[in-house]
C-alpha cells in the first residue's frame, strides 16, 4: 500500500516498481525485481534504474529519520556500478542523522545487492540539511 501511495506522489520514481519492505526511522530497505520496463540492452537492470532505487532509499532514509524542525534537500548524488545487475535486488541505506541546528552536508548510502548478497551498486547522496525556518508573525 505504501509502495503505491509512494508511487501516485512520485510518479517517476512509481514507474520503477519497487517495493518498500522495511520503512524504519533512518533505515529503509526497497526491493527491485529484474523485469522488462527497467532492463537495459545488456539483458540487466538499467543503471538509471539502479540510480533512481539507490535515490528513493536514502530519500526515504534520510526524510525518515529527520525531525519535524528540520528540512532536507539532495544536492548531489553519485553511484559506484560493481556488476551486471539481475534477478531481485534489494536496496539498504541506514542513516543516523546528527543534530542540525545549522545547514550542513550529510551523506547517506545505498547498497544494492544481488540474490546471491553480491553488491551490485553503492549509491551516496548528498543531503543539505538545515533547521525549517520559523513563521513570521
Amino acid at each position: 500500500m505504501f509502495s503505491r501511495m509512494l508511487g501516485l506522489m512520485v510518479p517517476y520514481t512509481g514507474k520503477l516498481g519497487a517495493r518498500v519492505l522495511t520503512l524504519d526511522a533512518g533505515h529503509v530497505v526497497v526491493e527491485l525485481k529484474e523485469r522488462w520496463a527497467v532492463r537495459n540492452h545488456l539483458r540487466s537492470v538499467h543503471a538509471m534504474a539502479l540510480a533512481n532505487a539507490g535515490e528513493l532509499a536514502t530519500g526515504l532514509a534520510m526524510l525518515g529519520s529527520l525531525p519535524p524542525t528540520v528540512r532536507g534537500i539532495l544536492t548531489a548524488f553519485e553511484i559506484d556500478y560493481v556488476k551486471k545487475a539481475r534477478g531481485r535486488l534489494l536496496i539498504e541505506s541506514r542513516c543516523d542523522v546528527p543534530e542540525v541546528t545549522t545547514d550542513e552536508e550529510y551523506e547517506a548510502v545505498a547498497t544494492i545487492t544481488d540474490a546471491s548478497g553480491d553488491i551490485v551498486s553503492t549509491a551516496r547522496a548528498t543531503w543539505r540539511l538545515g533547521p525549517v525556518p520559523m513563521e513570521s508573525p
